[in-house]
């Protein structure tokens, strides 16, 4: 590979519009850290990066994708490929925060729009779980013991 610099002259046009478009990238992902620095609570703060990454990143791959092909480098696919990437994986990602978030706010018996599922509970966990749940499990562990230490006792007689 060599080392020499690349020193393309674009025309103007097109570098206004790749400075324009990494521009409104930047101004993007700025936007998106000051949501999550102004807002408060978690659900909340997940809507920000995760529709700003997604914007931000195509403000970006544009950008790229106009400078490579005006500079003669032909279409620059790697670009997209990370766009397209981070345009799927993003939301998936969101969506699995945002539903553990708010399985572990139900369990604690917080304020929050109530579940459409069957499966999952919708009440706050009862003293007993809410134990299991810390680790304190010992009180179960004797139970356990002493049930089974009586049906050992059983089945030998």
């Amino acid at each position: 590979m060599s080392t020499e610099t690349i020193g393309v002259d674009l025309p103007l046009w097109a570098q206004i519009l790749v400075a324009a478009l990494v521009f409104c990238g930047a101004l993007i992902a700025l936007l998106g850290s000051m949501g999550l620095w102004r807002l408060k609570s978690y659900f909340e703060r997940v809507h920000s990066p995760s529709i700003i990454a997604t914007m931000g990143c195509w403000f970006i791959m544009h950008a790229t994708w106009i400078y490579f092909s005006v500079s003669g480098q032909g279409f620059v696919m790697h670009s997209v490929l990370i766009a397209i990437f981070i345009a799927v994986t993003v939301p998936i990602t969101t969506i699995f925060l945002m539903r553990a978030a708010l399985f572990r706010s139900r369990r604690a018996g917080e304020s929050v729009p109530p579940t459409l599922s069957n499966l999952v509970l919708n009440e706050p966990l009862n003293e007993e779980e809410s134990d299991e749940a810390a680790g304190d499990t010992s009180d179960k562990n004797d139970q356990d013991d002493q049930a089974f230490q009586s049906g050992k006792q059983a089945d030998t007689h």
